[in-house]
């Protein structure tokens, strides 16, 4: 199985702005996927799940596979 997250990464950078949508509400901000398998964090945001939202990409940590987000 190829991991989906490296060459999503590698086709982004820090501020790209892309379409995603809400896939989990946290106390701190909800969860965007913008591929399959591929999420990012939308700190602050008060977002219901299923919500389509655009991003833009702030930081990408590869090696932790994790993305920070803005509401764009």
């Amino acid at each position: 199985m190829t991991e989906p997250f490296a060459p999503f990464i590698a086709a982004q950078r820090d501020g790209t702005v892309l379409t995603g949508r809400v896939v989990t509400e946290v106390p701190f901000g909800v969860f965007v996927e913008m591929a399959p398998d591929i999420h990012g964090l939308l700190v602050g945001a008060k977002l219901t799940e299923g919500t389509e939202v655009r991003v833009k990409v702030l930081d990408v940590d590869a090696e932790r596979q994790r993305m920070s987000l803005a509401q764009a």
